[in-house]
């Protein structure tokens, strides 16, 4: 909350960099040597992961107890769900969490030998200490909750970007997607600095933006969705829309190949104002019928290959937006089920619910805005 009234550039907070924990509060550490002889050298990300371990292993003692005491223990993202509520997930969500899993569970495995190498700065079996519930924790420590800092090669890491930094406090702000702000390292002060670009109501709680991320992405980066985001949308899988063409069609390969050339089948999605312009071009060219195939490059630019096209494309999305509509609902039926019989994943189950719950209502305005387009007859 901001005690005073804050005006548009003005600074709501500013960090020193000896507050930050970074690669070089690691490298500055008990960890140092070990860090320096292990080859071939570990990525930033892993020696950070390490130090958090190590930490919040002999936090009572640690410089850093303060902070870790105001860490979650654990967190709501893909990552530390139940597989009954990622499979609750939309595609291409689910996918995607699943391939999170993956990540974390790999890049454990492959710093295993690592973790045996700090041995000798323990008293415990570091097989207790750094297992892979605590990489996982260390893992979403990092991956939600900190700034990006761009940090100088040192040649003691492995060549993977060193751009992370934990801020103490700073973290701490909460997330609006309406908010504007300005946040970077000032390279003059030394600190890490956020400015509102919109200000803020004295008494009022100071939010920041962690960019313009639609629910899904925040679901899986960060482990919460944004009630109301105006960068909220519903994702359309290519196996979704080639459920709707027809098997006959000669020229689907064709189609499907020049969609993937030209990157058309990367933001197909439905949002607060109907059908992206990428999901309907897709549409028109996949609604091509043998003889207009000719025009593809014509609909890649916008313009209308015919009257009929359109109003196909139209109907298809149509077909689309309420195919989704019904699923979510399903789903949402489902959720509302297994709140009642389980009692452990209600929290998990309620995150479900809003992220399904603001896609069902995109999906209803989007078939709204549907309506008011050209199209036969549904």
């Amino acid at each position: 909350m901001t005690t005073k009234t804050l005006q548009a550039e003005e600074l709501i907070i500013s960090l020193p960099e000896k507050c930050l924990l970074t690669s070089n509060t690691v490298l500055n550490s008990y960890l140092r040597e070990y860090i320096l002889k292990w080859r071939p050298p570990i990525s930033p990300l892993i020696a950070l992961c390490s130090f958090l371990i190590a930490e919040k292993w002999s936090h009572r003692t640690s410089v850093w107890k303060p902070y870790l005491d105001l860490l979650p223990e654990t967190y709501t993202c893909p990552v530390y769900l139940e597989q009954e509520t990622v499979n609750l997930f939309p595609e291409p969500l689910r996918r995607k969490a699943l391939e999170q899993r993956s990540l974390v569970q790999e890049l454990f495995a492959s710093s295993e030998q690592f973790f045996f190498s700090l041995q000798p700065l323990f008293p415990a079996d570091v097989a207790i200490i750094f297992n892979l519930s605590a990489f996982q924790w260390a893992w979403c420590t990092i991956n939600t909750r900190t700034v990006f800092m761009k940090h100088s090669e040192k040649g003691y890491f492995s060549r993977e970007p060193d751009i992370y930094a934990l801020a103490p406090f700073l973290d701490l702000l909460n997330h609006n997607p309406n908010t504007q702000v300005k946040a970077a390292f000032n390279e003059n002060t030394k600190c890490y600095e956020i400015k509102t670009l919109q200000g803020c109501q004295k008494y009022k709680e100071v939010f920041i933006s962690y960019g313009p991320h639609d629910n899904q992405r925040l679901l899986l980066e960060y482990g919460f969705v944004a009630a109301c985001n105006p960068h909220s949308c519903v994702h359309v899988s290519t196996d979704t829309l080639l459920k709707y063409l027809h098997s006959e069609d000669k020229q689907k390969s064709m189609k499907l190949s020049i969609l993937q050339e030209h990157k058309l089948l990367e933001d197909l999605t439905f949002g607060w104002e109907g059908p992206s312009w990428t999901l309907l071009t897709a549409l028109k060219l996949l609604c091509l019928e043998a003889d207009q195939f000719t025009f593809w490059k014509k609909v890649l630019l916008g313009d209308v290959a015919s009257k009929k096209n359109e109003e196909k494309s139209v109907d298809l999305a149509t077909k689309i937006c309420m195919s989704l509509m019904e699923e979510t609902q399903h789903v949402l039926q489902k959720v509302s089920v297994l709140k009642k019989y389980c009692e452990h994943l209600v929290n998990q189950l309620t995150l479900v619910e809003a992220l399904h719950t603001e896609n069902l209502r995109i999906l209803q305005i989007s078939y709204e805005i549907l309506q008011h387009l050209p199209s036969t007859a549904i």
